[in-house]
């Protein structure tokens, strides 16, 4: 599918936006041009989320910028033309480089660094395979 004409997300009093996904603290959400967020995604924003233009994030995953868990909370950033898949979890400080791509189902644990043109995948996510750029 690619999007036409960007359109920047419209939130309701409760932060869910008109294709059904969910940003809490929205003021320390930046959200780039011409990304694809699928339904019943949740980004919690509390310590920060940046997505940067053309990224891709699958139906019903999970950005999360804090852990009720462990207290732990930083910045989550996702760089441009990088890609979550469907019902990935995402945790705090993680950040994913520029044409990455992880895979459906994965978890990132905080604090991991994905590199730019790199697939991964997996609970936890490991590193699978560098993206031939010159095929892309």
């Amino acid at each position: 599918m690619t999007v036409k004409k960007w359109e920047d997300p419209k939130y309701d009093e409760y932060g869910y936006t008109q294709w059904h996904w969910l940003v809490r603290y929205r003021e320390n959400f930046k959200l780039g041009e011409r990304c694809q967020i699928g339904n019943f995604v949740l980004i919690d924003a509390y310590k920060g989320v940046e997505i940067g233009n053309n990224a891709k994030i699958g139906h019903g995953a999970k950005i999360l910028s804090y852990s009720s868990i462990d207290g732990y909370g930083n910045k989550v950033v996702i760089m441009e033309n990088a890609c979550v898949g469907a019902n990935s979890v995402v945790m705090p400080g993680v950040k994913i480089g520029k044409n990455s791509i992880v895979g459906a189902l994965s978890f990132v644990p905080k604090e991991t660094i994905i590199p730019d043109n790199e697939i991964w995948f997996g609970i936890p996510a490991k590193f699978v395979k560098k993206i031939n750029q010159q095929n892309k």
